[in-house]
């Protein structure tokens, strides 16, 4: 279950096309990369973070928030010392599967390794 909901606050409901609604929930530079990598299953916050080195503790918690307020990922907490908490996808956020997929693919096809660095 989300914890508070700042992003409800911050940000209004978007009205307009089904593709304005779906990019409100996953814009932004890491929000596709998280739900990317959590595809291959359910993965800790330090495992997400090697997997994406170049994101700031503060920026993945953030995202990892956010996503958890729009449902997307599952954040569940283990009652144990030093705690432990494990992320992965809801139904909702698997069904961008297929999105996710496209967008991978379309990069192997389209992008040389130079420009995939460069970005």
């Amino acid at each position: 279950m989300p914890r508070g909901s700042p992003r409800a606050q911050r940000v209004p409901r978007v009205q307009g096309c089904s593709v304005e609604r779906t990019m409100s929930l996953i814009d932004g530079k890491w929000k596709i990369i998280v739900l990317y990598k959590l595809l291959r299953g359910t993965l800790r916050f330090n495992e997400l973070r090697r997997l994406i080195p170049s994101i700031t503790q503060r920026m993945l918690t953030h995202q990892l928030r956010e996503l958890e307020a729009d449902g997307l990922i599952l954040r569940t907490v283990y009652a144990q010392v030093p705690p432990r908490v494990e992320y992965s996808l809801t139904a909702r956020g698997r069904s961008l599967e297929p999105v996710l997929m496209a967008m991978k693919e379309w990069g192997d096809a389209n992008l040389s390794s130079a420009e995939a660095q460069a970005a």
